[in-house]
């Protein structure tokens, strides 16, 4: 199967080709999969080469002639690195743009802390109006990618991984999908961590709901799946644990709820080792997410299977 980020460079190469509103701006990383591209459109596919706070700064000013800018490098220099930029340019002016990362939280270990990115959303939750996307499959990259791109003059942040599940879910950009419904609590999914979910809810009475688009956080979509669920949810998402905790505290505001939310630790890990081994280290791991479910939802969540 093909990566997300395979996926990433013909499919905006097609939408160059459709739209002449969009454009695409690099910085050196990935330039090589839009060498034809460049060669159709040389005004529309610009590399301001190693450049990141210039990458959104361009990025804005293009938005701001009516273009559809579409910004990709990996996550710590599109969201890290040039925040003042995405803080000041895209959002202070209302310059729409669509950033779309790569690497995620620790997909290429070998690159070290400075190519690792667990805490770009959380930093994105500090800023009013973003959108953002978190795909765990290759096809369901695409379409919200294909979503971001015609969002209007939206700022949305698409963040991709090499991680991804088993088989793509049809995804809408807006709500939360229910995979499993269960009556003694709330498992929500966010993107590639959905397969370890499933494996490590196996035999629990526990709904799980699959959630690629979480900002903005469909309140409405967890509050339904709570009435019959109860309003225990544990929450797990491939980047920094608690991200998303006060959104469900948010949408659960009038009721008694109680929330745990699981997800890569702040402890930097300063070994390279492999992209499973970080998961495993984080507790992402299928059998660490399912003792630490089990733990919280309590036994009688156990079903027959359990």
């Amino acid at each position: 199967m093909d990566t997300m980020r395979d996926r990433f460079a013909p499919v905006v190469s097609r939408l160059l080709d459709e739209d002449p509103r969009v454009a695409v701006v690099l910085a050196e990383i990935g330039r090589d999969g839009f060498t034809e591209a460049a060669r159709r459109h040389p005004d529309r596919v610009i590399n301001v080469g190693i450049r990141e706070q210039l990458l959104v700064g361009a990025a804005a000013g293009m938005a701001l002639t009516g273009l559809r800018p579409i910004v990709h490098t990996f996550a710590s220099f599109l969201v890290e690195r040039p925040f003042e930029q995405v803080k000041l340019d895209l959002g202070h002016q209302d310059a729409g743009a669509v950033l779309v990362s790569a690497a995620a939280s620790f997909d290429w270990p070998a690159g070290g802390f400075t190519h690792m990115a667990p805490g770009d959303i959380a930093l994105l939750d500090t800023l009013d109006g973003w959108t953002v996307h978190v795909p765990g499959h290759p096809d369901e990259a695409e379409t919200l990618l294909r979503h971001a791109v015609a969002a209007g003059d939206d700022k949305v942040y698409v963040r991709l991984s090499v991680q991804a599940n088993r088989q793509a879910r049809p995804v809408d950009g807006e709500r939360l999908l229910t995979v499993r419904e269960g009556r003694a609590g709330v498992v929500l999914a966010v993107g590639p961590v959905l397969d370890a979910v499933l494996a490590a809810t196996e035999g629990l009475d526990v709904t799980v709901l699959y959630a690629t688009t979480v900002r903005p956080f469909d309140a409405a979509g967890l509050r339904r799946a709570t009435e019959d669920a109860g309003t225990d949810v544990v929450l797990v998402e491939p980047y920094l644990a608690g991200t998303s905790t006060a959104a469900v505290s948010e949408a659960l505001a009038d009721v008694p709820h109680r929330v745990l939310g699981l997800g890569v630790s702040r402890r930097e890990l300063r070994r390279y080792g492999t992209l499973e081994e970080h998961v495993a280290a984080h507790g992402l791991d299928a059998k660490s997410l399912g003792e630490r479910i089990r733990a919280f939802v309590g036994a009688e969540a156990v079903g027959v299977g359990g």
